[in-house]
């Protein structure tokens, strides 16, 4: 025993010795000019996108960038030496290499130059601080290391096809060989990914989030108003979840409403059905209407249903002055789907958002649509970015062609929600495609911080539909044909708040706005992600025609959404009494 012990750290270090041996080796092998091409890449992936890129983040995205070009080129060369096409070798490949090489470092090193240049370029719309600089190195570093990390895996995947495809040489024709080989590894790759590491992950993620919401955690106590609600409520406090309970127990109260309007207010009705709270889609709808009946919500004059995002977040900067303008006589009803953040929900759950959202609407309206229609409220759909593309997408008006709600007001919707895209089909010639122009305006309009909701429009009809989007907000306009193609929008002429030295670069701006989707939050309020209370503000007003409403009410609103978002509180945080006066 004493012996074998005494070999393992001479094993060991043979084997550590082996290893980098190899690692050096692989290294030493790196192809020159798809690591020329890979630069390239890096250089490209420092211009403007929609949003600004923090250093850490821009380093990764250099890294990968250069990486996939690197293996997309050898691939391309190995196929070209398969079709035994003339291949330059020897001197005339080093001297074809430097001739590459010069043009490469030049516009490598322009690119590293104007780099802060064109951050400042979209920091400066969106009236952020400028930064003197990009931490060059600290890119650099990262995009290196991206790189050998992503190497270093290709490297690992290509011994194992060279070792399937010489065992499968043995048994068969060499050509059947290296495509049964190359399909073998394929589906390696696809079941590690998904059903190994993959699943690691997002099975992380799910309970990560699920912890974040703090379920049956009775530290978030209500306020003593809602004692009584939640004493003859059918739904559980901690079954709501961290979201859903700020929801609740949050928004305007009915005296700082009144303070504010200088009207008598009601005590606008939320009803939020956590996911916990069900097994089913169908279960949770049921609860949810049960306690709308419960709580007389059909005999208020708004009834608003609204679709969460991933966690279940819903925007307050959308329901708290709807409540506010409509005097209180509102009702808000809301069922969770999902623990993930929108972006993962959209990739593991795409279905759970559509069927929740089905489910409630279908519940819902049918309920809705038995009772008399001149004392029944006013029937609205919202959501914001997951949320909106869920209710969007169980908006079916066959079903409501008899006796249609009232509108929607969609925020953020994402670049896969149908009826977005079939809206922006129809836009008339000559419109952008940011801000399309749908037919006279009479059902479908289209709403920005630059655009006045009501502005060359006719009336509206009876159906009022708005989608609220920022030309900034990558969750709208990223589009998977940007791999190759400038998407649609980038084809017109730019918006104020996108950088005018913006412009598509094959494969890099694909992976440019994958990065904005995951920083599309992180910035200013009013770009992006980020939608501002003032927007949805207008929005609703247009589509909601609020009773005694005037343009200095309007006024008044917005300044106390925007003493809320800088004093970082809530609405109702805000002393609404003095914004009255």
């Amino acid at each position: 025993m004493r012996r074998i012990a005494g070999h393992i750290p001479i094993f060991g270090k043979q084997i550590a010795l082996k290893i980098c041996l190899n690692l050096k080796k692989s290294l030493l092998g790196i192809s020159v000019f798809p690591l020329l091409l890979g630069l390239l890449g890096y250089g490209a992936s420092l211009t403007p996108s929609l949003v600004p890129r923090p250093a850490v983040f821009q380093g990764i995205l250099a890294g990968f960038v250069a990486a996939i070009i690197y293996f997309v080129t050898c691939a391309g060369l190995t196929a070209w030496r398969h079709l035994h096409l003339p291949v330059v070798t020897g001197k005339v490949a080093r001297v074809l290499h430097i001739f590459v090489a010069i043009p490469v470092m030049i516009c490598l090193g322009y690119c590293m130059f104007r780099a802060t240049f064109w951050q400042n370029s979209i920091r400066e719309r969106m009236g952020m601080e400028p930064i003197e600089g990009t931490q060059a190195f600290l890119i650099f570093s990262l995009a290196v290391l991206t790189f050998l990390v992503l190497y270093s895996l290709g490297e690992v995947i290509q011994r194992l096809y060279d070792w399937l495809r010489t065992q499968l040489d043995k048994v068969m024709p060499h050509r059947t060989a290296n495509v049964l080989g190359f399909v073998l590894v394929a589906l390696i790759v696809f079941v590690v990914t998904r059903d190994g590491v993959g699943s690691y992950i997002l099975d992380r993620f799910d309970r990560h989030y699920a912890m974040a919401q703090n379920l049956f955690d009775d530290a978030d106590a209500p306020p003593e108003y809602l004692n009584t609600y939640l004493q003859h409520s059918g739904l559980d406090w901690g079954r709501m979840g961290a979201e859903g309970r700020r929801f609740i127990a949050s928004g305007p109260r009915a005296e700082q409403i009144s303070a504010f309007t200088g009207r008598n207010a009601h005590q606008p009705v939320r009803v939020y059905v956590g996911r916990a709270e069900a097994a089913t889609a169908q279960l949770r709808a049921k609860m949810a209407l049960t306690e709308l009946i419960r709580t007389d919500a059909f005999r208020r004059k708004i009834l608003v249903v609204a679709m969460p995002t991933g966690t279940g977040w819903l925007a307050p900067a959308s329901h708290d002055p709807l409540e506010i303008m409509h005097h209180g006589d509102v009702a808000t009803v809301a069922v969770q789907y999902s623990y993930l953040q929108s972006p993962l929900t959209l990739i593991t759950e795409p279905q759970s958002g559509l069927q929740q959202a089905q489910a409630v609407l279908d519940m819902i309206y049918a309920y809705w649509s038995g009772l008399p229609r001149d004392s029944r409220p006013k029937f609205y759909l919202s959501g914001s970015s997951l949320g909106a593309g869920s209710s969007m997408n169980s908006f079916d008006m066959l079903k409501l062609v008899n006796d249609p709600i009232d509108g929607a007001l969609w925020a953020g919707p994402p670049f896969l929600s149908s009826l977005w895209k079939q809206s922006n089909a129809k836009r008339k010639t000559g419109s952008r495609f940011v801000l399309p122009l749908i037919g006279d305006g009479e059902v479908v309009r289209y709403a920005s911080q630059y655009r006045d909701i009501d502005e060359n429009y006719a009336d509206w009809g009876r159906l009022r539909l708005v989608f609220l989007q920022y030309a900034s907000d990558p969750i709208v306009f990223y589009s998977p044909d940007s791999v190759l193609r400038p998407p649609e929008w980038m084809r017109d002429d730019l918006a104020p708040d996108v950088s005018p030295y913006l412009q598509h670069i094959p494969l890099v701006t694909h992976f440019q706005m994958v990065v904005d989707m995951l920083l599309s939050n992180d910035v200013p309020t009013g770009f992006g992600h980020n939608y501002a209370a003032s927007d949805y503000i207008d929005a609703w007003i247009s589509i909601s025609e609020p009773d005694d409403w005037t343009e200095k009410d309007t006024a008044r609103l917005k300044a106390a959404c925007d003493a809320a978002r800088e004093a970082g509180c809530n609405l109702e945080d805000v002393s609404l009494i003095s914004q009255s006066q």
